[in-house]
Order: structure tokens, then sequence, then C-alpha cells
């Protein structure tokens, strides 16, 4: 019983934590557009199901903590309808019930009634603000723990790797990888781990004169955070390492280097799993909460073993989990799904150009449609996570 608790702190608690900041931080942004454009809204909470603690502010908002903590919601004033888009007939029923009730001209506090790009903008703040956040957070992070940086300068060659097979040479300087400039050495070993057995040309500096090598990547496996191995590319170059630290808005422009970086390489991602090369690399809520709990133990070997606060260590290894996390949840909401973000951009979009909304029979069907996609990625990711941790191996099942 003590290991299971001990388990679920490990794992369990990190990943709730993290993951109902970030969607809190998710809606906030829906929350804070909205109000800025005088959008009446009835209720902000963190956590679903029944209320813990709640008060209302002098705007009416009902402020609440539910017990299930997994992220939250905002809801607008007459937000009735699933697909939160009315057609024209339930818009014309709204607002003749609005102005019965608190008078003609009221209606325009409510977010249906409120000119399209607003609609928009406040759709596309809860995306938007989840990459804000991811870039903050690195921002932070370099601006007060500083990064430790490769240069280009090659110190050490494995021998037997691909690179040694080459003819790279230690002192020779990286500047290029398939006609790619490059500034950092990060962005050569996110080049190559995302394409193992790869043939791609290097462009080097050696001695001042250019000199371009041809070679294969290698094949390397390593342990996923998620769960189970995960193979990678790898050249066999070891570069010299030093300490950069950043002026503030150095910082920032870091961060927002690392938040594309997590964009760039998702669409990357996705793009080897259409053709085939590599299977579904993503992680779902079971994959998150092993990472969480990887990298609770993770910080508490390094704290031990480097004698540093283990109390700092955590905090740098959750603040870069969030910052992934808040990347990755902005990019899922925006996939045109009709129950995400992207999906009521869609309508909007129609909405655009038919000059009114879609009518609700063909909301209804396309809600049902993206929930049941929705659904099914769900699972589908989950079964993923299943198998990379070996729950049916442990089970007996294979």
């Amino acid at each position: 019983m003590l290991a299971f608790l001990a388990n679920a702190a490990i794992y369990v608690v990190p990943f709730l934590v993290v993951i109902t900041v970030i969607v809190t931080v998710h809606e906030f942004g829906h929350f804070l557009t909205a109000r800025a454009f005088g959008v009446k809204v009835d209720r902000f909470s963190i956590g679903f199901g029944r209320t813990i603690a709640a008060f209302k502010d002098r705007w009416g908002v009902e402020w609440r903590i539910a017990w299930l903590p997994l992220g939250g919601y905002v809801r607008f004033a007459g937000d009735d309808n699933a697909a939160s888009v009315p057609d024209q007939d339930d818009l014309d029923a709204l607002k003749s019930r609005i102005r019965l009730r608190e008078g003609v001209g009221a209606e325009k506090r409510y977010f249906f009634f409120k000119p399209l790009w607003q609609r928009a903008l406040i759709v596309f703040a809860g995306p938007a603000i989840n990459f804000v956040f991811s870039i903050a957070l690195f921002a932070i992070l370099c601006g007060t723990m500083g990064e430790q940086v490769a240069s280009m300068k090659v110190l050490d060659v494995m021998p037997g790797s691909p690179a040694a097979a080459a003819g790279v040479k230690p002192g020779d300087v990286v500047s290029s990888v398939d006609g790619r400039q490059l500034s950092r050495f990060d962005d050569l070993a996110t080049y190559v781990q995302d394409r193992p057995s790869t043939p791609m040309r290097l462009t080097l500096d050696r001695a001042g004169q250019p000199v371009s090598i041809q070679l294969t990547s290698g094949v390397a496996t390593e342990k996923n955070l998620a769960g189970g191995e995960i193979q990678i590319g790898r050249l066999g170059i070891a570069p010299m390492l030093t300490m950069q630290h950043y002026t503030p808005l150095a910082a920032v422009g870091r961060g927002a280097d690392m938040t594309w970086t997590i964009v760039s390489r998702t669409g990357h991602y996705v793009g080897r799993m259409i053709e085939g090369k590599s299977g579904w690399p993503f992680a779902g809520f079971l994959g998150t909460a092993h990472v969480a709990g990887s990298l609770t133990k993770e910080a508490v070997s390094i704290s031990q073993t480097d004698h540093i606060n283990l109390g700092l260590t955590l905090l740098v290894q959750y603040l870069s989990l969030a910052a992934l996390l808040s990347t990755s949840i902005g990019l899922v909401n925006l996939l045109p799904i009709p129950v995400l973000d992207g999906g009521h951009l869609l309508f909007y979009a129609y909405e655009a150009v038919a000059r009114q909304p879609l009518p609700l029979a063909a909301q209804a069907a396309g809600y049902r449609v993206g929930l049941a996609l929705l659904v099914g990625l769900m699972l589908f990711t989950t079964w993923h996570d299943l198998q990379r941790l070996q729950v049916f191996r442990f089970l007996g099942f294979s």
C-alpha cells in the first residue's frame, strides 16, 4: 500500500499539477480576451465536477475550484449549445430572450452577438496563450539558470561512428547540414536524432577551408521517458561545451526558438508517421504521467549525485515539462476538429464566407464526428502508452 501511494505521488501528482496549470492558462486566454471585448462570463472553473470552493466577483463571474484536477473551463453567458456556434434561428430566439429579460441592447454583451473577428480572436487566444506561456517558461529557465551550449566546433569523434568513417576530425567546425545553416550544435543534434539511418551532407570549416562530407546517420536506442525505447539518429560527434547566460530580452528570444523547435519537430514526426517511417510518436495521459514520474526520479538522482537542492531540480524539470506540454496543447487545440478551438475557427471561416452561421444540424453532426475522432485519438494514444509501458506483457497477454 505504501509503495502504491509512493508511486502515485511520483507519477500522478506532478502530472495532475502540471496539466491543470496548463489547461487553466489556456482557458484564462479565452477569459482575458473575452473580458477585453466586454463579453459576459458566467463561470471560470479550475477542475471539473463537484465544487470545493467558489465565489462571485463584482462582474458576476463565478470563480470555482472543483474536485477533479484535470484542467478547467470558462463558460460564457448563454453558451448552451454544445458546438458553441448557434445557427440563425437559435440566435434570433436567444436575442429575444435576452432582450425580454435584460432589456434591448443587453445582447451586445453576449459572446454570440460579438463581431466575427472578436469571436475568432477569443477562440484563438486559448492556443495562443499556450505558446506565449511556453516561451515565458523557457525564458525564465534560460534567464535564471543559463543554458549549457554546445559549440559547432568538434571536440572529439567516436571511433567507428558514421562521422569517423566519413572523415570528420576534431577541430572541424560544422556550418550546415543538408543545406541548413546552423548556429547551435543543438540544432544539428535535433536534426540528426529525428533522422536515424538517413543520408545527409555536412559542410565543415577545416582550418579555414570549406569541406563537404556525405554520410549516413547511425541508429542508437534510448529509453523513452514516456515508456519503452526509441530509436534516434547519431553521428558520433562530441562538441565543445560552454555555459551561456542570457539578458532578459535574449532569454525571451531563446524561449521563442525553443518553442518553435517543438512545433517544427512535431510537424516532422507527423510527416514521418504519414510516410510510414516511424510509429505513433505521441504520448497520452499515461505516457505523460510516466514522463512526470521519470523526471521526478531523475531529479532525485541528480540532487543526490551532484548535491544540488532537490526542490530547485524538481522545479526546473517540471517547468521544462510544462513548457513542452503547453506548446503541445496549443497545437492540439488548433486541429480543425469541431470540439476543439480549431473546429470553432473552422465554423467561423464558413460564417465569414456564407455571411451566416452553419445550420444547427450540420454543427451537431460535426460535433458528433469531432467528438468521436477525439475519443478515438485518445483511445489510440492510450493503447500505445500501454504498449510502450509493457502493461500487456506484465499482465501476461504477450
